[in-house]
């Protein structure tokens, strides 16, 4: 029929049937065995080109539809019915898009790490640049101020040399004078005609002497010129050298998320630990001695991966192999008798990590001061801030070695100083130091102090001491808290077997409350 719209074809006859003419195919029991199905609208690509038959089979071997005649030469390649092929495949075609949809999944959320990790990085490298900057602040301030010191000294000899002219220079004026005085007596004197008065004066000028002026030798103390100038120059030779120092660091590779060897989220279990390699010792040349204070240059941190907080200040003694239990005891005795001059020979540069820094926890001076603000600071939001309670980590981990930092407290009656795991909670009363499992610290509650961990509470005995040293030892597994003065003294001691990185943490609370990470020196 070419005038009706077709509703049913028949596969036998080949052919698709209007309505009406689909009528036989109903009523005549001759059509019976004719399967009927929806309108198929060509039916001549239906139709094998060999065997001028319907492709009612499909072969997953050669991945084409085939006549019921064509199956004799594809018996070897199970060819199946097309309604079972189409749901098998449509069953793979399902389970490859469910697959497909974790993949976009996963790539949004890489996507979303990637910008993540670089906000990251651009905050680390303003912090950087921050404390870079600072840092030339002061060399500059100190070779300005050297430079003011070695000013003054040449002006006061300029100046001490300078009088002695102009005391020269008044004696001379005056010795003048008097010669013009006496010449004007002796013209006056030649002038008078009275022989009696003229013998008389002349007599008298006669006795009168005068000698040439002498000008003494008054120069500049050049040994002292000199020094000045060798020093300011050894200074600039020994910057020079300094900045022609080459860079053996080389910058950490970025590496994919999800790749099994890549690095790990900063404050995590799995932090890696960059070694720094020990500064030689080298004798200063005198000309240093004028910035009073040792300068390096080149110095670089973990600016390429933020996830990554390189620990600053490696351990001063090797990795050790795991110990048994008596040495560790005896390592642990060993440093509980030290003198803080000996404590001092591990010390580290602790800086305080802004992303981990409560609202309310205001950081300065190059992050190494956190007090509690009276407002918000409205800080921007950050996955390792804490939200709960106001405390705030340091920027560097320790996995190996030994390290030991000293913490000045201001107002020490709501503080406390300890360390903690990266992957210890941000949020809720966990989050407080001491109050979980991940973390170990000595606290100040009024006049009140006690060590915490794992939310138990052991009472210590008061001191009067306003600076606490940190002995932390990663190798033999324990971390001792000090009184630190001229001497120190314990304050108590864990002993732990450390299963992930460890950093430095702080905890304020009553407004007023500061706490100095000391320096280093």
């Amino acid at each position: 029929c070419l005038q009706a719209t077709a509703v049913k074809t028949c596969l036998v006859c080949m052919a698709s049937f209007c309505q009406e003419h689909l009528r036989p195919h109903l009523d005549s029991p001759a059509f019976q065995d004719h399967p009927l199905q929806p309108p198929v609208r060509d039916l001549m690509r239906r139709k094998c080109a060999r065997h001028n038959r319907l492709r009612d089979f499909f072969c997953p071997e050669h991945s084409e539809c085939i006549c019921h005649v064509c199956v004799v030469d594809h018996k070897t390649c199970s060819p199946a019915p097309l309604n079972e092929a189409s749901t098998d495949l449509e069953n793979k075609l399902r389970q490859k898009l469910t697959v497909m949809y974790g993949q976009i999944n996963g790539a949004s959320r890489a996507l979303e790490d990637v910008r993540a990790r670089q906000q990251e990085v651009q905050d680390a490298a303003h912090r950087k640049l921050d404390q870079l900057r600072q840092e030339y602040l002061e060399m500059k301030a100190l070779i300005d101020a050297s430079e003011a010191s070695t000013t003054r000294k040449i002006k006061e000899e300029e100046k001490r040399v300078t009088s002695k002219f102009d005391n020269i220079y008044q004696i001379i004026l005056k010795k003048r004078s008097e010669i013009q005085t006496l010449k004007e007596e002796v013209e006056l004197a030649l002038t008078k005609g009275d022989e009696f008065e003229f013998l008389e004066k002349a007599t008298k000028l006669q006795g009168i002497t005068t000698k040439p002026v002498f000008v003494p030798k008054v120069e500049l103390n050049h040994e002292l010129i000199k020094e000045i100038y060798q020093g300011t120059s050894d200074l600039k030779n020994e910057l020079k050298r300094c900045l022609r120092q080459p860079q053996d660091k080389k910058p950490e590779e970025l590496t994919i998320p999800g790749d099994a060897g890549g690095p790990c989220a900063p404050h995590t279990q799995k932090k890696p630990v960059k070694k720094v390699v020990k500064e030689e010792k080298k004798p200063r040349k005198p000309g240093s001695a004028l910035l009073n204070k040792p300068v390096t240059f080149g110095s670089s941190e973990h600016l390429v991966n933020p996830k990554l907080t390189v620990q600053e200040g490696a351990a001063k003694a090797p990795p050790v192999p795991p110990t048994s239990a008596s040495l560790n005891a005896k390592v642990l005795e060993n440093f509980l008798t030290k003198s803080r001059p000996e404590l001092l020979e591990y010390v580290v540069k602790v800086v305080l990590d802004y992303n981990t820094a409560h609202s309310k926890v205001a950081l300065s001076e190059n992050y190494t001061v956190a007090s509690v603000a009276d407002a918000s600071l409205n800080y921007r939001p950050h996955p390792q801030r804490f939200t709960y309670c106001s405390q705030v980590l340091g920027l560097h981990c320790y996995k190996k070695g030994i390290h030991y930092w000293e913490v000045e407290l201001q107002k020490n009656n709501f503080c406390g100083v300890g360390i903690c795991y990266g992957s210890m909670e941000r949020q809720g009363p966990e989050s407080r130091l001491g109050r979980n499992n991940a973390s170990w610290c000595v606290e100040w509650f009024n006049t009140k102090i006690s060590a915490w961990h794992n939310n138990v509470e052991k009472t210590l005995p008061s001191t009067k001491a306003t600076r606490v040293g940190v002995l932390l030892n990663c190798d033999h597994g324990f971390v001792l808290f000090f009184a630190a003065a001229d001497k120190v003294h314990l304050l108590y001691k864990y002993k732990v077997d450390f299963t992930e990185a460890v950093y430095p943490a702080f905890w304020l609370f009553s407004t007023g409350a500061t706490l100095s990470i000391c320096s280093s020196k």
